[in-house]
């Protein structure tokens, strides 16, 4: 990848990580680059409407939300989804998101949640430890999912992650036993979470149905056991209309 291009990238991660606007002498020190070569690339992303100048420094521009919603389009997400999504944020209170695999990729690509999420919409990199991501990886083929672990690791999250491949498979088993994957403090402290598969059919009707999306919520781990059964057959209902 041309340096530029490099460079252009990192700052628009750089900003995006960003708790607020962040100033150019800021980027190029975090990214420790030339101050000129940052206000050159700042110049051609926000011409291009992917970052925003303020008076404060720095911001994502308006162009990133189309972005998503154009990777959402592609994936095949339509407004049921957000609706669905929408709906069980307001009824549970809890953080619901959905997820996919594709590309050997798993990934949180919509989501309704509270500003103080201990999730967020993104690329998993730790998918044996969540229940979207376990909920997907049971699905796989078993040759998929043994290439997707090992171009990764089962680095632990808390205390409570799973951490070795024959312990993995043992709950991916009782996932795809039992349809639904659940996981307590093993992704966050003090939070608890429960996924379900979402059958898509990608041929249209009348072509076999797989397991590559999931819906997930999120609760403290205090209200999951009171909101654990409503939850889950809350989530089935959503699951079985979007199917």
């Amino acid at each position: 990848m041309p340096q530029s291009v490099d460079r252009a990238l990192d700052l628009l991660d750089a900003v995006a990580g960003a708790a607020g606007p962040v100033t150019a002498k800021a980027l190029a020190r975090q990214l420790d680059c030339g101050l000129s070569t940052v206000y050159d690339l700042l110049g051609t992303l926000t011409e291009r409407g992917h970052l925003a100048r303020t008076a404060a420094g720095y911001t994502l521009g308006y162009r990133v939300p189309a972005l998503h919603h154009a990777f959402q389009r592609q994936l095949r997400i339509d407004e049921r989804v957000h609706e669905a999504l929408v709906r069980l944020r307001r009824s549970s209170g809890a953080d619901v998101f959905f997820s996919t695999y594709r590309d050997g990729e798993i990934a949180v690509v919509d989501g309704a949640a509270g500003p103080g999420s201990a999730f967020s919409v993104g690329q998993d990199t730790a998918a044996h430890a969540t229940a979207h991501g376990r909920a997907l990886l049971a699905a796989l083929p078993a040759a998929a999912r043994r290439r997707y672990l090992a171009a990764g690791d089962l680095r632990a999250r808390t205390a409570r992650t799973i951490t070795t491949p024959e312990r993995l498979e043992r709950e991916l088993r009782r996932v795809r036993r039992d349809g639904i994957a659940v996981e307590k403090e093993e992704a966050a402290s003090g939070m608890a979470c429960v996924a379900i598969p979402v059958p898509v059919r990608p041929g249209g009707p009348g072509t076999p149905a797989t397991a590559l999306t999931a819906v997930s919520a999120a609760l403290p781990l205090e209200d999951f056991a009171r909101l654990r059964a409503p939850l889950t057959e809350a989530l089935r209902r959503e699951v079985a209309a979007l199917a």
